[in-house]
């Protein structure tokens, strides 16, 4: 490492290639860095899709899914199994455990899968896949005035074309439309009169709608195809199709006996935006793709394709774009505010030159990170701008040291590349070892599980490896620059004014504030000492008194305000649109209110975007918001507002105001049990009991309640005449529901027709009743002969945890300054023990945020120790002492949570897992300003400086470095901390517990830690007189750096 350095700076050309090739390098990898919201994540989520006609969820459940879930219990690597069984439908959720190889997993899922040979015979083959990831970019819509909607969905159609066509678009979704379909409807009359089925026309219209090959005639000269081209892809090619032949030899055509027509399916899917009905075209980014790229280009084309089609209204609904631009410039700025002053703060407390030098470290250390962040995958997301942020303050750490100890060689009279040696070499141990600190810390993150690992170990990645390029730098780059720049030139250097002034800020805040208060520390130990023990009672006194509130997550500001809502199952289309328009009135209400008080014609609601579907009673309000740096309201409080001019809505099943966080609901409790009954009771009673805590609000459950249902119950007559439950549904289903005829491939769209009872003979039960069933004899019996006719609440889904059934309830927090944990365990003591001994076959578990908590707190069971015992080991390491390292670390870690506890007092912020995951980062921050306190006390006792003045003169000759790298790294983060704006509360937290557990730090480390190391050298000598009956050794004595000289001499020997 001598030679290494020696090199770099006797022969400073060698500095400047590194430099440029640093600089060069580090530009280009970060025009190639793409952009995303967050994180990329790998997914761990593996699907399975099960389709099986005609079932009802009962049926899926114990056919079914059942067996899957049976069969996936031998497979490694699987976190948890959940399901969900429909009509017709269900889907498992595979959840890989994180490490394990997801490909190998789906390997295994899909043996399992296949492995089932006892399945339904009706079963479709299921699907198994991996979920890609895939994150909205940017939506429009397409609408016009007197362009019908299968036109406007042609537009859409070539719009997605030519989107895909663009290098880094791959996924265009469309909505705002039905399926297409061709339905032929048929009169029970007709099909009597000629002795048809709907089944049997289903099977003619199929057989008569062909296009196919019949060989080939090979004639002398050349080979021609034999083919029927008889196939119609619209209605009006099919009413000529010829079903039959009469005794009389005349044609019956498809028209002669039914109603042929092209029309959209009975799914509803309709989009109005600002109350006009339109198709939306939704743009979305995979992990290989640039969402600000995607979004800009976007843009750009709807641009141009409203110039070409002024007769088509294009409406930009949402543009994710805008959000991550502003987190991006917020970020930017206060980390461009966070660098200015640290280079204020460098350049008003050491020398000006020495100050641009060490401030160099800056871009060269960010320029070598981005190189490392191309080559490891990472991003430009919120994440990864904010540990960039994080680390603008520490960066200049080892510079400080480093540059101050070279200065201090220089005035001691030795040359500038001899003071550029000495200088670094002596403080290399301290400065590796509080590097080496911080990066051990910040690698806890690669170890905490559950979404806050998956986030913020990016910013892990971000911190470590602009920290490893800052060590290179710091040792090797910038003491050759120093050693050849001006800075060392002239031993009679003239400070100017300002250097003169803060030379004198400097020695007031050392020399008459800080050395009397150390003084009288080091002089008063046990009351030093029981000061800072009586904070640290008090802190906790205030978490445990509710001052200093908790949750899990703190919010996450968005820039829209979707409302969604459930009807009853089975609402009829236009009654659910019509509760969605009394939504979207209120939040038109609410946005006049607005502009009134803001004076401007926009307020703060710019579109309203509602949705019907996928089911007749669901649908969505959007409102999307103007962006929140112009905002009065966070989107919480608007969520308020909507709700409040709303009112009640008892008609609806579910009525819920913005959107759960990426972390999940803050109160979500789900019921597990294998009796529904019992399950559903206490569903109910759980539900009731949360709705009465005023602290929730949008207290919603996860399953609806069941559709009324016409359940058929054959008679006996209809079992003495040979008929089969299957015989008979068959038959109404193809009346009722249809007979898929067959499937046809128009455009990229999958049309299919179907054959089915006109709309006329479906209206009421008595048309149920009156529908004649054929017998295989031919004759035709009135249904309400052969079955009993009852209503009935049926099931919608039945949802599985790990092949348990189980029942979700879930809510919101009524306001920020609610409290998540409190609130959980006022469920867990007041609500679930009556509850639990009510139904006893009935376990709760408490998922959500509550969930995503204890998977982090578990896996830093291990991840926090290990940290801890890798920081005491590099410390152990550095001063061979075993109980320095102890001290330090048993003095700052637990007693900086009072800087970190009061911080976020003072900011009005709740403590959440991201403030405790700043404590983690802290820890290896802190351990920094001990080292090099400690570093200079053992030199000193070398040197020959007795104990108490070595103790003495290391807080007093540390006191500007450690002062300065505290203050920079404050500095760095004091703008993101004072921001206002809604966009940045989700770091503030974070921010708060590195900032103030700083500065408390600093004041431990400036004052307790002399007055510990004090305490712990009495404590040694006092042991050894004991141990040596009555002889007591010097306090200098049983100081390992006086045995370790002694060990070193000795060696000399």
């Amino acid at each position: 490492m001598k030679r290494l350095i020696s090199y770099f700076i006797k022969y400073p050309v060698s500095v400047n290639t590194l430099l440029t090739i640093i600089s060069v390098f580090g530009f280009i990898a970060y025009t190639k860095l793409t952009a995303s919201f967050f994180p990329l994540v790998e997914s761990r989520n593996i699907n399975i899709q099960l389709v099986l006609p005609g079932a009802a969820p009962e049926e899926l459940e114990e056919g079914v899914v059942q067996l899957v879930e049976e069969k996936l219990q031998g497979v490694s690597g699987i976190e948890r199994v959940t399901s969900k069984s429909k009509e017709n439908t269900a889907s498992v959720v595979v959840e890989v455990e994180k490490g394990y190889n997801t490909s190998t997993a789906l390997e295994d899922v899909q043996n399992a899968v296949n492995g089932i040979n006892n399945f339904p015979s009706s079963l479709e083959k299921p699907i198994v896949f991996l979920v890609e990831n895939s994150f909205f970019t940017i939506n429009y819509a397409v609408s016009g005035s007197n362009i019908d909607l299968k036109a406007l969905k042609s537009y859409a159609r070539r719009i997605e074309k030519d989107l895909l066509r663009h290098d880094g678009i791959s996924k265009v979704v469309l909505a705002g439309f039905p399926q297409e379909e061709i339905e032929i409807t048929f009169d029970d009359v007709a099909l009597r009169r000629h002795n048809l089925t709907l089944e049997q026309a289903g099977l003619l219209i199929r057989s008569s709608n062909i296009d196919i090959t019949g060989g080939s005639v090979k004639t002398s000269e050349e080979e021609l195809l034999i083919r029927s081209r008889n196939k119609g892809y619209h209605a009006q090619d099919l009413e000529n199709l010829v079903l039959l032949r009469e005794e009389g030899g005349a044609v019956v055509r498809l028209k002669d006996v039914a109603e042929v027509r092209d029309r959209w399916a009975d799914d509803p899917n309709r989009i109005y935006v600002n109350g006009k009905p339109g198709v939306e075209i939704l743009v979305q980014s995979t992990d290989r793709e640039d969402l600000l790229k995607n979004a800009d280009y976007t843009k750009a084309y709807f641009a141009e394709f409203a110039k070409q089609n002024p007769q088509i209204t294009t409406t930009l609904i949402k543009d994710q774009s805008e959000t991550l631009n502003e987190r991006k410039e917020l970020l930017f700025e206060n980390g461009f505010i966070g660098m200015i002053l640290v280079l204020i703060l460098l350049s008003m407390f050491l020398n000006a030159r020495i100050a641009f030098w060490v401030a160099m470290g800056l871009p060269v250390s960010f320029l070598g990170m981005f190189i490392i962040a191309l080559y490891l995958g990472v991003t430009i997301n919120v994440i990864s701008l904010f540990g960039m942020i994080v680390v603008v303050g520490i960066l200049v750490d080892d510079g400080i040291v480093i540059s101050e100890n070279i200065y201090w060689h220089f005035e001691q009279g030795k040359s500038a590349i001899r003071a550029a040696i000495d200088g670094t070499l002596e403080v290399i141990p301290a400065v590796f070892s509080a590097v080496t600190t911080t990066m051990v810390a910040f690698s806890f993150f690669f170890m905490v599980d559950g979404r806050a690992g998956d986030f913020f170990s990016e910013l892990s990645t971000v911190v470590i490896a602009t920290l490893f390029v800052s060590l290179i730098e710091a040792l090797i780059i910038l003491p050759a620059h120093l050693a050849h720049s001006k800075a060392l030139a002239n031993r009679e250097y003239k400070k100017n004014a300002l250097e003169r002034f803060t030379d004198k800020v400097m020695y007031v805040m050392r020399d008459r504030m800080y050395a009397p208060v150390l003084r009288f520390a080091l002089n008063h130990r046990f009351a030093s000492v029981l000061i800072i023990v009586g904070l640290m009672i008090i802190t906790v006194g205030g978490i445990k008194g509710g001052l200093i509130k908790f949750t899990f997550f703190p919010n996450l500001e968005r820039n829209e305000v979707p409302i969604d809502l459930s009807m009853p199952s089975g609402t009829r289309e236009g009654i659910t649109n019509d509760r969605l328009l009394r939504i979207e009135e209120a939040v038109l209400s609410v946005n006049d209110r607005l502009k009134k008080e803001r004076g401007d014609e926009i307020g703060e609601v710019l579109k309203i975007e509602r949705k019907i579907g996928p089911n007749t009673n669901e649908g969505k309000v959007n409102a999307i918001l103007i962006p929140s740096e112009s905002r009065n309201y966070s989107s919480l409080e608007l969520a308020n507002f909507f709700r409040d001019e709303l009112g009640p809505m008892p008609e609806a099943e579910k009525l819920t105001f913005g959107q759960a966080s990426a972390f999940g609901k803050p109160v979500s409790v789900t019921l597990l049990g294998d009796n529904s009954k019992e399950i559903n009771a206490a569903k109910n009673e759980l539900k009731e009991a949360m709705k009465a805590i005023p602290e929730l609000k949008d207290v919603v459950e996860s399953v609806e309640s069941g559709r009324k249902e016409i359940h058929i119950d054959l008679s006996d007559k209809a079992y003495s005449m040979g008929f089969t439950e299957a015989q008979i549904l068959n038959q109404v289903r193809a009346g009722y529901f249809g007979y898929e005829a067959q499937r046809l491939q128009r455009g990229r769209d999958e049309v299919k027709i179907w054959v089915r009872y006109s709309e006329d003979q479906r209206k009421s039960i008595k048309d149920l009743e009156d529908m004649r069933i054929k017998t295989p004899a031919g004759l035709e019996i009135p249904l309400k002969e052969l079955a009993k006719l009852e209503i009935r609440r049926g099931v919608v889904d039945i949802d599985h945890l790990d092949g348990q059934r189980q029942v979700t309830i879930e809510s919101e927090l009524r306001d920020k300054n609610v409290s998540a944990p409190l609130i959980i365990a006022q469920i867990k003591e007041e609500i679930m023990p009556a509850l639990l001994a009510k139904y006893p076959g009935v376990s709760p578990l408490f998922e959500g945020q509550n969930r995503e908590a204890l998977k982090t707190q578990k896996s830093a069971k291990f991840a926090l120790p290990f940290v801890l015992i890798s920081i005491l080991a590099i410390i152990t390491f550095t001063f061979r002492s075993f109980a320095q390292a102890v001290i330090i670390l048993l003095l700052l870690v637990p007693f900086s949570l009072i800087g970190v506890a009061w911080g976020h007092y003072i900011h009005g912020q709740q403590m959440s897992i991201l403030s405790f995951l700043g404590v983690v980062a802290l820890i290896g921050i802190i351990v920094n300003d001990s080292l090099v306190l400690v570093d200079k006390m053992n030199t000193s006792l070398k040197s020959g400086v007795p104990f108490k003045e070595a103790v003495f003169q290391s807080g007093y000759m540390r006191f500007r470095a450690i002062f300065l790298t505290s203050a920079t790294t404050i500095a760095g983060l004091a703008p993101l901390i004072m921001e206002r704006s809604f966009q940045a509360q989700f770091l503030i937290p974070m921010a708060i517990s590195v900032a103030y557990g700083i500065g408390i730090a600093t004041v431990l480390t400036l004052i307790i830690l002399p007055v510990f190391l004090s305490v712990w050298n009495d404590i040694k000598r006092q042991s050894l007189w004991i141990w040596n009956a009555g002889e007591r050794p010097s306090a200098e004595d049983v100081e390992p750096a006086i045995r370790e000289l002694k060990s070193e001499n000795d060696d000399l020997d």
